[in-house]
């Protein structure tokens, strides 16, 4: 996002929160035709849509009115942390026999039949 754009949205909108990854959020200050006010996420970092947890996404589509509360909802014990999409970076998962993990694939098991028309 170049600084035009951020400052366009700073001026337009008004700040509504920030989520723990340091991206914030705003909402126009004037509907828009629809009825709706605009929503934006000005990302701290590279832009990548995938950094934005859950309890925001909700509210950047207008599936809720409402923020998140701060600290986000309650959660339950089998809910893992919001991990951004990894792929094409050095923590993305390479399963075993992946070139950069050392290019070697278990021996095939001799289970497989190939399909004969």
């Amino acid at each position: 996002m170049n600084f035009m754009s951020k400052l366009a949205i700073k001026f337009s909108s008004r700040k509504v929160g920030e989520d723990q990854f340091g991206n914030s959020y705003y909402e126009s200050r004037r509907a828009r035709r629809n009825g709706r006010a605009a929503r934006y996420v000005v990302y701290n970092g590279e832009v990548e849509a995938s950094k934005v947890p859950a309890d925001w996404h909700g509210w950047l589509h207008y599936v809720q009115a409402d923020t998140p509360p701060v600290g986000g909802y309650p959660r339950h014990h089998w809910q893992q942390d919001h991990v951004p999409n990894l792929t094409g970076t050095i923590y993305a998962h390479r399963p075993s026999g992946h070139v950069l993990k050392g290019g070697q694939r278990q021996q095939a098991t001799g289970d497989y039949e190939p399909w004969q028309p």
